[in-house]
């Protein structure tokens, strides 16, 4: 008997669950309290564990026409530039794990998966904003300022500072004492500023307490940049920290490529970085966490959406093929296992991406003397769990 059910949050874990669901036959409703569906910031890294997934639901075709194959993954010193190691992102890499690298901006994505959702019969509810849940037996109910909803199972999918996994875990988001600034800017507009490659590849400049990220996006159209770095004022225990001071001067002994990408910054708008620690319980009788509800995690694997694509298929599959109880203890089983090594391996990169002194020379060392064809450091991530 299909289930009726309430997602809190239209973000891309949501709207991935929503469509995962209802392309099983369940029966979805998507609560957003946004006037729209629609997401804040910049690009997105989709790996093959997610674009396989977008393969089998039949929507990469969409994510494909929409974002950009990168030719490599390549890491270089933030201070002189030099290059470190790479990974192809070629066939050879396709044929591995079983689906390309893409790259999409993140308001390309929400509206694929928006498109999807209405196509498969999915009710989005905008200007809806959960203020909590309550389960008694096989019943949910979902209380937003509005009014009611009811359903047979609710899924909190309300990200990092979920009011719902309050039900589960008395934990609050932990601050990495880092800050994020991003930009996308057409790439008509940065003209020679823009360094060949990075057309074309995806380049992270590694550096002492700091990095910065370029890729291309839409077809190559668009160019992103972000520029993360430790802030000495949130060490100090200051209010007020990671300002476009701060982003100045974190970079000010960068090399020259990565001085001229700080340009490609908006600076009226900062991402302060949190994750959590990993829980083991994601299920309170007829509630169930996903997404960054569920496991957010710092982005140095670029993982956060995948993991969110991740959740969904599987509690769509575990809801298929069992009664309620028993998919969700299976979903719950399989899926905080996997999430909580990627929270705690993604911690441990950023570590290795961020150190100075001796750690840093043995690190980049390390880096040069890999073999460009050696995928051990990936296979856990990318291949078929």
């Amino acid at each position: 008997m299909a289930l009726d059910v309430v997602i809190a949050g239209g973000g891309i874990g949501g709207l991935a669950c929503a469509y995962a669901l209802a392309s099983t036959g369940q029966t979805v409703r998507v609560l957003e309290r946004e006037a729209e569906f629609t997401e804040v910031g910049a690009g997105l890294q989709m790996a093959p564990n997610a674009t396989r997934i977008l393969r089998r639901w039949g929507l990469l075709d969409e994510v494909l026409d929409a974002g950009v194959r990168p030719r490599r993954l390549v890491f270089r010193s933030a201070l002189d530039g030099s290059p470190l190691t790479h990974l192809d992102l070629d066939e050879v890499f396709t044929r591995r794990y079983g689906a390309p690298y893409v790259l999409i901006h993140r308001s390309d994505l929400l509206t694929i998966l928006v498109r999807a959702c209405e196509r498969a019969g999915v009710t989005l509810v905008p200007n809806s904003t959960v203020e909590d849940v309550v389960t008694k037996g096989d019943t949910a109910v979902v209380r937003t300022a509005s009014g009611e909803h009811r359903a047979d199972l609710a899924v909190a999918a309300d990200g990092l500072r979920s009011r719902l996994r309050a039900h589960l875990s008395a934990d609050e988001p932990v601050c990495a004492g880092y800050v994020a600034y991003r930009g996308a800017l057409p790439v008509d507009q940065l003209g020679r500023d823009l360094d060949e490659h990075a057309r074309h590849d995806v380049v992270v400049y590694v550096g002492p307490g700091c990095h910065l990220v370029q890729y291309p996006l839409r077809r190559g159209e668009i160019f992103n940049t972000v520029a993360v770095f430790a802030s000495p004022a949130y060490r100090r225990g200051e209010p007020d920290w990671g300002g476009p001071d701060e982003l100045d001067a974190a970079f000010a002994g960068a090399c020259e490529q990565v001085r001229l990408g700080l340009g490609s910054l908006w600076r009226d708008r900062r991402w302060p970085m949190y994750d959590r620690l990993p829980i083991d319980r994601w299920v309170a009788g007829r509630l169930v966490l996903t997404g960054d509800a569920a496991h957010p995690m710092l982005q140095y694997l670029a993982q956060g959406a995948c993991q969110a694509i991740e959740d969904a298929a599987q509690l769509a599959s575990s809801l298929s093929t069992n009664d309620c109880a028993a998919g969700l203890a299976e979903y719950e089983t399989v899926r905080t296992r996997r999430t909580a090594e990627v929270q705690t391996r993604a911690r441990a990169w950023g570590e290795i991406w961020h150190v100075d002194g001796l750690a840093r020379t043995l690190r980049d060392e390390l880096f040069r003397d890999r073999r460009v064809d050696d995928f051990k450091h990936v296979d856990w991530l990318y291949l078929p769990t």
